[in-house]
């Protein structure tokens, strides 16, 4: 059975454009393992500037990215040619072309020597935490004492379900049956962290959108400050519940279901595996781009890493 947790954030307006870092003292007190990050689907080496900043600065955390680029991700477009990417039964090799794995074991070496011989922590974002247990499988579990995820889609959605569309093409359900299992003891432990940014909602549910103005137009009749507030809500609602149908499709590709939790990519259940330590943090989105750390905190801005860095200590 899973370990789980819930970790709530206070509300998004409340957060700190600081953070306080540890003291010196504090820092000296505790000993963190060299850590390497994963990029997610999409992003590049330099997406996670700041987030290794804060590991390495705040922390004292050793910490490598893997250098990943966004052309290296454009060349997987070679699976379109895959007969198996039209079945939907994708395989990691060829379709990654052994490119980001190679980087990510170059990233790893890297750590080891920091290491001087003892552990790492592997801390993958978005497709890089399931792009991890594949490392893990075919590069073996020499060194590595940590898989945190952060915010990845570990689970593959629903067969069978009308309108749903798997994005890996398979790959996710191969990371499924030949990837080991998640674990949580004294020599290895999985950590998947989900957010919990915005609700999706189904698109076509109460879906009538309609807008009233208070006067008709051209009116000279002045308009009372009670009409303005309730045409102000009904259409700050209607843009909310725009948006959570937008994002609650994307959801449905993930998991099967659009009117659930998540941090506005990745469903907040299919960030989480059976057999780790499952955290769910609220306030949390999914991304570096476009994130801001005060109004739209994502898993690496510096109020959020404070929730789960004490997972890094050796």
């Amino acid at each position: 059975m899973a370990l789980a947790l819930s970790s709530s954030l206070k509300p998004l307006c409340s957060f700190s454009s600081s953070t306080t870092s540890p003291s010196s003292t504090q820092q000296d007190s505790f000993s963190y393992r060299p850590a390497v990050i994963l990029p997610g689907l999409g992003n590049n080496s330099s997406d996670y500037l700041k987030l290794e900043a804060t590991l390495k600065e705040n922390y004292g955390v050793p910490t490598v990215v893997a250098k990943v680029s966004r052309l290296d991700w454009l060349r997987n477009a070679a699976g379109l040619v895959d007969p198996n990417y039209w079945r939907g039964t994708l395989r990691p090799r060829p379709v990654l072309d052994c490119r980001y794995l190679k980087r990510v074991d170059e990233a790893v070496q890297e750590a080891k020597e920091l290491a001087q011989g003892g552990n790492l922590s592997l801390v993958g974002h978005s497709a890089g935490g399931w792009l991890a247990r594949v490392y893990l499988e075919e590069f073996g579990l020499s060194h590595i004492s940590l898989l945190l995820t952060l915010g990845t889609p570990h689970l593959p959605p629903p067969k069978g379900l009308s309108g749903v569309i798997d994005q890996t093409r398979g790959l996710l359900y191969y990371v499924e049956k030949h990837c080991s299992k998640a674990v949580y003891t004294p020599h290895l432990k999985y950590v998947c962290i989900a957010g919990r940014y915005i609700q999706g909602a189904q698109l076509f549910r109460n879906s009538t959108v309609k807008v009233e103005s208070t006067v008709p137009i051209g009116s000279a009749q002045s308009i009372s400050e009670d009409a303005i507030m309730n045409d102000l809500s009904t259409s700050i609602s209607n843009t909310t519940t725009l948006r959570a149908r937008f994002v609650g499709q994307g959801y449905k590709q993930v998991c099967g279901q659009a009117d659930v939790w998540g941090d506005g990519v990745v469903p907040e259940v299919s960030a989480h595996l059976e057999g780790a330590l499952n955290i769910s943090l609220d306030g949390v989105y999914h991304s570096p781009v476009g994130s801001d750390d005060v109004l739209r905190p994502w898993y690496g801005s510096p109020a959020v890493v404070e929730k789960w860095i004490h997972h890094l200590l050796s």
